[in-house]
């Protein structure tokens, strides 16, 4: 359970699962680098062979970047929530609840409309301790933000 009592970062903050980005570029990079020597270093390889080689290996690094990309960015109006493959900003009042319960994926953000939405920008998979650190940070500022709005 995230702590709620964190104090809130200054804004704006960007909270991303930076091992598990990390992690995921240098695995893209050696595997386009592996398969490139591959491809250059058999003989019996025709040009567009080594070029289908080299488009798969980008193809392959490109997924990965995708796997990369999510991150949440908070600022004085609301959060922009980027995920794999769809972003959605919201302001500060459609965001009800910030939920990181144990064996969650990443933060899942309760909103006003009823729903809930997968933040994948927090992830306890690798980095733990940073996760709850950073989804107690991100309650502190819906909290704040909250409070601000009814003074």
């Amino acid at each position: 359970m995230p702590d709620t009592t964190a104090a809130a970062p200054a804004l704006p903050v960007t909270f991303r699962p930076s091992l598990t980005r990390a992690i995921l570029h240098v695995l893209g990079a050696a595997s386009f680098v592996a398969i490139t020597v591959v491809a250059l270093l058999l003989d019996t390889m025709t040009a567009g062979e080594r070029i289908s080689f080299l488009f798969t290996a980008a193809v392959f690094w490109g997924a990965l970047g995708l796997l990369a990309r999510p991150k949440i960015v908070a600022d004085e109006q609301g959060v922009t929530v980027v995920n794999v493959a769809r972003s959605r900003r919201l302001t500060w009042a459609e965001i009800v609840q910030v939920n990181l319960r144990p064996g969650d994926p990443w933060v899942f953000l309760d909103l006003t409309d009823g729903t809930s939405l997968a933040a994948m920008g927090i992830q306890p998979g690798i980095a733990k301790q940073s996760a709850i650190r950073d989804a107690g940070a991100l309650r502190a500022l819906a909290d704040a933000a909250h409070a601000g709005r009814k003074d």
